[in-house]
């Protein structure tokens, strides 16, 4: 019971401190400040009244705005989490913090929290307070679809930190995981089309296995359930659209895309939590 408690009072401590250290960050704030930023460029600029595919409104902003976060934030959670576990062992931030009645778990979970709470709630607040200002001047708020990219959101987010931390615990160095995650999201990028094609065209393979092999990437389940609730007969996806959609149904795949990357990104998790137990990390 004792140790139990002493878990769950460390992580939060930790989870604690990790806020109150993002919160005095420039990133943080540069982060925070793009999103919301970008929310109000795209008010500004009329994007609300202009229409495509039947997407008007909000429900036009929300599509624009989700194509950015596919960009941005997989290359934001890596490159700023990667650091945080080698970061301390580095500094000896963690050999301090470890002689302390602080559990392996409760310091690596207490990081895990906090990095998701400082990524989400940004992009959640952005996303939020467009649909408040829409209600407020009169635009019709699509909340099903409001909720949907919220919870997509927040599966990419929690698994790209889960690859993240599971990188910032086996590598080295700093340098080291920094340019481990780069070269991650460029090879996830690279699948999301090119290398397909690719493989596709030279070694003359099936197209539901090189789709179905795209689909463990999970860029590439984000991008597509972005565009089945945009486009629900995928137009713009061509000929993989017939595939996609003759597999599965439109509801279980959007259900995939959240549930998919959620249990990735908590696999990386409990493997890095548990290299993070087993080995000397100091």
């Amino acid at each position: 019971m004792q140790a139990k408690k002493i878990v769950t009072t460390s992580w939060f401590q930790v989870m604690n401190a990790d806020i109150r250290q993002s919160l005095r960050s420039k990133w943080f704030w540069t982060y925070s400040i793009l999103f919301g930023g970008f929310i109000a460029a795209m008010f500004s600029t009329g994007i609300t009244e202009s229409q495509i595919i039947g997407f008007v409104g909000l429900s036009r902003l929300m599509v624009t705005f989700m194509q950015v976060s596919m960009v941005i934030l997989p290359i934001y959670v890596l490159i700023t989490t990667v650091r945080s576990v080698v970061g301390d062992r580095e500094s000896n931030v963690m050999e301090f913090m470890l002689s302390l009645p602080l559990s392996f778990s409760g310091y690596f979970w207490g990081k895990f929290i906090a990095k998701f709470l400082m990524t989400y709630i940004p992009v959640f607040i952005a996303l939020f307070g467009a649909a408040i200002y829409g209600s407020f001047t009169r635009l019709d708020v699509p909340w099903d679809l409001f909720s949907l990219y919220s919870a997509l959101l927040a599966s990419m987010i929690f698994c790209f930190l889960g690859i993240s931390m599971f990188i910032s615990v086996v590598s080295s160095s700093q340098d080291l995981a920094v340019s481990s995650a780069f070269i991650l999201w460029l090879l996830l990028v690279a699948f999301l089309d090119l290398i397909l094609m690719g493989m596709m065209l030279k070694f003359r393979l099936d197209a539901g296995m090189v789709i179905g092999f795209g689909m463990l990437n999970p860029l590439q389940v984000f991008r597509t359930a972005v565009l089945v609730l945009f486009d629900p007969d995928l137009t713009v996806m061509g000929a993989a659209s017939y595939y996609v959609l003759d597999t599965v149904k439109r509801e279980i795949f959007i259900a995939f895309a959240i549930i998919y990357p959620t249990l990735l990104g908590l696999f990386f998790g409990m493997a890095g939590n548990r290299y993070f137990r087993k080995h000397d990390i100091l």
